[in-house]
C-alpha cells in the first residue's frame, strides 16, 4: 500500500492549488488542477464515486477504503492521493471494482440496516446513498452487534455503536475542525469505537455540544435526539414493533435481496419531503454569522443541519446554534399583545394595541415636543427592522433620539476604527484570520463567545503553526491554548499596547514603506509614545518587560497579523482609545489591506452590526451618514417626504439620564431587557418607573415589560424573513421556517403598524421591498439586493451598484480624502473605578459559551439549562483559601450601587482577588448590571461594565454547586492528530481489500450491549 498516512502535519494543512496536471485515467488523457486529490478529479462535476470517510470539509481519515482505485498496478486510496503528472489511474478494473465492494461489505457488517425505519434515511445518509448507488444486493458478512451499550448521556445527541462504521469523520471534526479534541476512536479494543475523553459518557466529557461530529457523521451512528422517532412515516414506532419488523426485514434479505428492501426505502424517503420542512436562516446569537438550514416537522424543530455552503462558518455550529432553538415553542412565548390597566395587564387585540402605543406616543409628543420620545431598536431583530425603527423615529416622530445595543458593547471599537482606517467594520474576514501568521487576541473569550471563529484560530495553530498571543484577566480555553498569554492588572491594556507599539518603532520593526505611503500622522504617534516604556507598562501592568519585548518582536516580524478583541477592550472607560491604539499598533506594522491582516473587533449579537449600519444611531443615518451632512439628510427627506432634524439625538446611556431629568417621557424599546442588561440596573430601573409612558416589543415577557404600558408580541428569526449582518459586514438572508406563534407578529410588520396609526403611508408587503428603499438611499449597500442574497448567497459591504462587493478593505486606498489612514495619538489613564480598602475585589464579567447575554432565550433551552441551570461566580482557589470558600459557597457581592448574591465555583481561570461574574441572570438580585457603574468611554458613552469593584461576604461557606458535575469544564480532552488510522491497520484483523478480511475473533463482552 502506498503510504499515504505518513503525510506530514504541513502537507495534511498545505492548499489545494497549483500548476495542472497532465495523467491517464481509465485510459483518457485528463488534466487536474496541482495538489488536487484523485478523488477530487474521479468526483468532478458532481460524478459519483464512492467514499464515505472523506468529508469535503475535513482531512481524509483514510478508514473506509471505499476509494480504493489503481495508480500505476498499485492500489492506493483515492482521497489522499495527489495527483501526479503522468501516472495511471485505473478506477474501473476488476482489483480496484473489487476492493471497494469487499471495502462496503466490511463497513455494513458494523452497521445493521434498517433504512425504512431510520430517521436518517432522508437522502441525508452518506452511506445509503453510497451503497445504493454501488448497486450491491448481498450482505457478505451478517451485521455483528458491536457489544457496546447506546450512549445517550448527552442532553442533544445520542451514539450508537451498532450503527457505527468507524469512519472517523467524527473524531477529524472534534479533534482537527473543532478543535474541541474530546473524540477518539479506541482502536485497541477489541471492537473499536468512538469514545468521549479516551472513555466517559458523552453527557460527562469535555464536548461543548457543538454538533461537528453529527452534522458530519455518514449514517445514524450519532444523531439529534431531537430528530429520533421524528423524521420519518415509520420513525415513530413503539419499540415492542420497531425490532420485530427491524427482525423481519434481516429475515427477508437473504431471500429478496438488498435492493428490494431498499426500494421500500427509498419510496419511503420520497415521502419525507412532504413532512420535513428544511429552510435556509441564520442564527439569531453572537455575530458570527451561520447559516444553515433548519429542519421542522409542524412547530417541532428535528435539526439544525450546517451546509459547505455557507458563507460564514461551513460546516460549524455551536452548542445554541445547533440545538438551542427550544425558546420557539417554550410556553412563556407572548402570543397576544398586552396593555396595562391598573396594576395588571390585560390582553387586547391588534388593533386596540397599535391605536394605544399611538395614543401615548402622540400625547407625550404634543405636551412636550419629538424630543421628549426615545426608540431604541434591537440586535436581534433584522436589518430592516432596524431600518423602520429608525424611520419611525425620525420621519413619524420627527426625533434621532434612537439607538441600539452597539453602544454597550461595539461603539468604542467602531469609534476607533472610524477614527484611524475609517469604515466600522471588520477588515476583513474570517478565512483572513484563519490565514494570519499571527493572530493577537485582546479582551475576548473567544471561544466562548464566538466559537466559530476560535475553531478557526484553534485550527490554524494546531495544523499549520499560527501564533497566538492572548492578552486578558482570565485563563480560558483561549489563553490555555495561546503561544504568549499576558495577564496584565484589570484595566491596563492601554499601557502595555502603547509600549509594544514604542518598542516596535524603537527597533525598527515598522513597515515603514507601507506607513510613508498609506498612512498619515507618524510624527504624532511617535511624540505621543515617549511616555511609554517596557518598564512603565511593567509597572503599571505586572506584564514582564521581556515578555512585552517578546511580542513585539513577534508581531513586528509577522508577516501578517489579525487583531481580534471584544467587550474586555470596549467596556471600559477607554475602550474607544484602547481600540484606537490597537489599529495604530496594525498600521505601523502595515497589517492592513493584504489577506491574513487586519482588525476585528467581534461584534456580540447577531445583528449588533448590522443594527448601526442601518442607521439606529443618534448621530448617523444608514450607511453612517452623518445627520448633520446636509446632502445626506437631504436624501432622506426628499424620498420620505419629512424634515429631519440636524442635530444628533440621544443615545442609550444619555435616554437614561435624560429620563431622570425630566427630559425624555416616552420610550419605544424593541427586544432589548434594558433593565438587566444597561449598567446601574436598579437607576435604568428607577428610571423606567418615571416615565410617562413605555413600549415594549419583544418575544418574551422580559424583566424590562414589568416597566411597560404595551407590551407587544413579537417573531424570533425562525417566524420571519430578513437580513442579519456579521461581524465580517457579511449580509445575509434568513428565510420563515415557522408560522408566528399565536397573534406575534414580525417585528418589521408591528412597527409598521404603530406608523400607520401615527398616520404615516407605509405599506411594505416584505422585508424585502424594505432593504430596496435602505440600498436606494445608502451608497454602502447601493448594490444589495435580495436576489443577489438568495439561498446561502451574502453581500460584504461597502456593495457597488453592479453588485460588486468588499471581501477584504482597504486593498487600494482608505476611504478618507487624500485616500490615506490617520494615526490617531491616545494616552493611557487609570479606571474609572479600582478596588480600594472597602471594595477589595475586582468584579470581571462576560459570557459563557451555552448562554447567550442574559438568558432569556437560551435559559428556555432544556438542554442547555441542564448543562448550567443559574448563574455562578468564579472564584480563585487564593481567594477560597483565604475566606474559607468551596464550591457551592453562597456570596454576597456589594458594589456602590447594590448587592447580588450567588454561588462560587472555585477555579484558576481566575487569580487572586479578581472574580468573573457571568452576565447569564434572568433575576435582579442575581444580575451584574446590579453591581456596575454609570461611568461610560467619554467618544461613546458606552459603559465601563468591566471597571467594577465590590465587596465579598460569604453567606455559606458550603452548598450545592451551581455548575453540575457533568459540565464540559470538568472534562479532561484528548488531543491528538486526526484519528491515528495507523493504529486500525496494525490490527492482527485489518487486510487491505481486496484481500477477505480475517474470521472474526471470539464476540466481545456485552459492556451492556441491548
Amino acid at each position: 500500500m502506498a503510504g499515504e498516512s505518513g503525510s506530514t502535519l504541513e502537507e495534511r494543512s498545505s492548499a489545494v492549488d497549483g500548476s495542472p496536471v497532465q495523467l491517464e485515467l481509465d485510459g483518457e488523457a485528463v488534466t487536474a488542477p496541482g495538489g488536487a486529490t484523485l478523488l477530487d478529479l474521479l468526483t468532478r462535476d458532481g460524478r459519483f464515486f464512492p467514499h464515505l470517510c472523506k468529508h469535503p470539509d475535513l482531512d481524509s481519515p483514510q478508514t473506509c477504503d471505499t476509494c480504493l482505485v489503481e495508480v500505476d498496478g498499485e492500489l492506493v486510496r483515492a482521497c489522499a492521493t495527489p495527483v501526479r503528472p503522468g501516472t495511471r489511474v485505473a478506477s474501473r478494473s476488476l482489483r480496484a471494482k473489487a476492493a471497494r465492494e469487499e471495502a462496503m461489505q466490511r463497513i455494513l457488517e458494523h452497521h445493521e440496516l434498517y433504512c425504512t425505519v431510520c430517521d436518517n434515511s432522508n437522502g441525508d445518509c452518506d452511506l445509503h446513498e453510497t451503497f445504493s448507488a454501488m448497486g450491491i444486493d448481498t450482505q457478505r458478512y451478517p451485521h455483528r452487534p458491536s457489544g457496546h451499550a447506546v450512549d445517550d448521556s448527552h442532553p442533544f445527541y445520542r451514539y450508537d455503536p451498532d450503527q457505527c462504521i468507524l469512519c472517523g469523520r467524527c473524531v477529524e471534526a472534534c479533534q482537527d475542525l473543532e478543535v474541541n479534541e474530546t473524540l477518539s476512536i479506541d482502536w485497541s479494543l477489541p471492537r473499536p469505537r468512538v469514545v468521549w475523553d479516551g472513555g466517559v459518557p458523552a453527557g460527562h466529557s469535555s464536548c461543548v455540544g457543538c454538533g461537528h461530529c453529527v452534522t458530519v457523521c455518514p449514517c445514524n451512528a450519532l444523531m439529534e435526539k431531537s430528530m429520533l422517532g421524528r423524521a420519518g412515516l415509520l420513525t415513530g414506532l413503539d419499540s415492542s414493533v420497531l425490532r420485530p419488523m427491524i427482525d423481519l426485514t434481516k429475515d427477508l434479505e437473504p431471500g429478496l435481496g438488498l435492493r428490494s428492501i431498499l426500494a421500500v426505502s427509498e419510496a419511503e424517503s420520497a415521502l419525507r419531503p412532504s413532512l420535513v420542512k428544511r429552510t435556509k436562516t441564520v442564527c439569531t446569537y453572537c455575530g458570527v454569522g451561520c447559516s444553515f438550514e433548519v429542519w421542522t416537522r409542524g412547530r417541532e424543530i428535528l435539526r439544525v443541519q450546517p451546509r459547505p455552503e455557507a458563507p460564514a462558518n461551513q460546516i460549524s455550529t455551536c452548542v445554541k446554534g445547533k440545538f438551542g432553538w427550544d425558546f420557539v415553542n417554550h410556553p412563556d412565548r407572548l402570543r397576544r399583545p398586552l396593555v396595562r390597566r391598573g396594576d395588571r395587564f390585560e390582553e387586547v387585540d391588534w388593533p386596540q394595541a397599535l391605536a394605544a402605543v399611538a395614543e401615548g406616543l402622540r400625547r407625550v409628543r404634543e405636551q412636550h415636543g419629538p424630543d421628549a420620545l426615545g426608540f431604541i431598536a434591537s440586535s436581534k431583530c433584522t436589518n430592516e427592522e432596524a431600518y423602520l425603527v429608525q424611520k419611525l423615529a425620525r420621519a413619524v416622530i420627527g426625533t434621532n433620539n434612537v439607538d441600539n445595543c452597539s453602544r454597550y458593547c461595539q461603539s468604542p471599537a467602531t469609534m476607533g476604527l472610524s477614527r484611524t482606517v475609517g469604515y466600522g467594520g471588520d477588515a476583513g474576514s474570517i478565512r483572513d484570520i484563519e490565514q494570519a501568521e499571527v493572530v493577537l487576541i485582546v479582551g475576548s473569550n473567544t471561544a466562548e463567545s464566538h466559537p466559530v471563529i476560535a475553531t478557526r484560530v484553534k485550527r490554524a495553530q494546531k495544523l499549520r503553526g499560527q501564533k497566538v498571543i492572548v492578552a486578558d484577566l482570565r485563563r480560558h480555553e483561549m489563553a490555555e491554548r495561546a503561544d504568549i498569554f499576558l495577564r496584565p492588572r484589570p484595566s491596563t491594556d492601554l499601557a502595555w499596547v502603547l509600549a509594544v507599539t514604542r518598542h516596535i518603532l524603537e527597533r525598527g520593526l515598522a513597515d515603514e514603506r507601507f506607513v510613508e505611503e498609506r498612512v498619515e500622522g507618524l510624527e504624532a504617534l511617535r511624540a505621543s509614545l515617549e511616555p511609554y516604556t517596557l518598564a512603565f507598562a511593567e509597572q503599571t501592568t505586572g506584564i514582564p518587560a521581556a515578555t512585552l519585548a517578546e511580542v513585539a518582536e513577534t508581531i513586528g516580524r509577522a508577516k501578517s497579523v489579525c487583531c481580534l478583541w471584544a467587550m474586555g477592550v470596549t467596556q471600559h472607560h477607554s475602550g474607544s482609545d484602547l481600540s484606537t491604539a490597537l489599529s495604530n499598533l496594525l498600521l505601523l506594522t502595515g497589517n492592513y489591506g493584504r489577506p491574513g491582516t487586519g482588525a476585528y473587533p467581534l461584534r456580540g449579537h447577531n445583528n449588533v452590526q448590522g443594527a448601526s449600519d442601518f442607521g439606529a444611531m443618534p448621530d448617523k443615518l444608514p450607511g453612517y451618514q452623518p445627520v448633520q451632512d446636509d446632502e445626506a439628510r437631504g436624501r432622506y427627506e426628499a424620498a420620505w417626504g419629512v424634515r429631519i432634524p440636524a442635530e444628533p439625538g440621544l443615545d442609550n446611556h444619555q435616554m437614561v439620564e435624560a429620563i431622570h431629568q425630566g427630559r425624555l417621557r416616552a420610550l419605544y424599546l424593541v427586544g432589548e431587557e434594558m433593565g438587566l442588561v444597561d449598567t446601574n440596573a436598579l437607576d435604568v430601573q428607577a428610571a423606567f418607573e418615571q416615565l410617562e409612558f413605555l413600549v415594549v416589543q419583544d418575544v418574551f415577557f422580559s424583566n424590562t415589560a414589568r416597566f411597560a404600558d404595551v407590551v407587544l408580541p413579537a417573531a424570533p428569526s425562525l417566524e420571519k424573513e430578513g437580513t442579519f449582518t456579521n461581524t465580517e459586514r457579511r449580509i445575509q438572508r434568513l428565510y420563515q421556517a415557522l408560522e408566528p406563534l399565536g397573534e406575534a407578529w414580525p417585528d418589521w410588520r408591528i412597527v409598521q403598524g404603530v406608523a400607520q396609526a401615527l398616520g404615516a403611508d407605509w405599506h411594505y408587503e416584505h422585508p424585502g421591498e424594505v432593504m430596496a428603499e435602505a440600498a436606494a438611499l445608502t451608497p454602502l449597500f447601493a448594490g444589495v439586493s435580495y436576489e443577489r442574497l438568495a439561498g446561502f448567497g451574502s453581500l460584504q459591504w461597502p456593495v457597488a451598484p453592479d453588485g460588486q462587493d468588499s471581501p477584504l478593505l482597504y486593498i487600494e486606498r482608505f476611504p478618507f480624502e487624500g485616500g490615506k489612514a490617520h494615526f490617531h495619538p491616545v494616552s493611557f489613564a487609570p479606571p474609572s473605578e479600582e478596588a480600594d480598602g472597602d471594595f477589595e475585589l475586582h468584579v470581571n464579567n462576560g459570557r459563557l459559551l451555552e448562554h447567550f447575554h442574559e438568558g432569556n432565550l437560551t435559559a428556555r433551552s432544556a438542554g442547555i439549562a441542564e448543562l448550567t441551570p443559574s448563574v455562578f461566580v468564579e472564584v480563585s482557589p487564593e481567594l477560597a483559601a483565604e475566606r474559607g470558600i468551596s464550591d457551592g459557597a453562597l456570596l454576597r457581592l456589594r458594589s456602590r450601587r447594590g448587592a447580588v448574591e450567588v454561588r462560587a465555583i472555585v477555579t484558576d481561570r481566575v487569580r487572586g482577588s479578581e472574580v468573573y461574574l457571568p452576565m447569564n441572570a434572568r433575576r435582579t438580585d442575581q444580575a451584574v448590571n446590579v453591581l456596575t457603574s454609570s461611568h461610560t468611554d467619554p467618544a461613546t458613552h458606552t459603559p465601563a461594565y468591566k471597571e467594577l469593584a465590590a465587596s465579598l461576604e460569604v453567606l455559606e461557606p458550603s452548598g450545592p454547586t451551581p455548575l453540575p458535575r457533568r459540565n464540559f469544564r470538568y472534562g479532561r480532552r484528548t488531543p491528538q492528530l486526526g484519528v491515528r488510522v495507523e493504529e486500525k491497520w496494525r490490527r492482527a484483523d485489518y487486510r487491505l481489500p481486496p484481500d477477505r478480511r480475517p474470521e472474526p475473533a471470539a464476540p466481545a463482552p456485552s459492556n451492556g450491549a441491548r
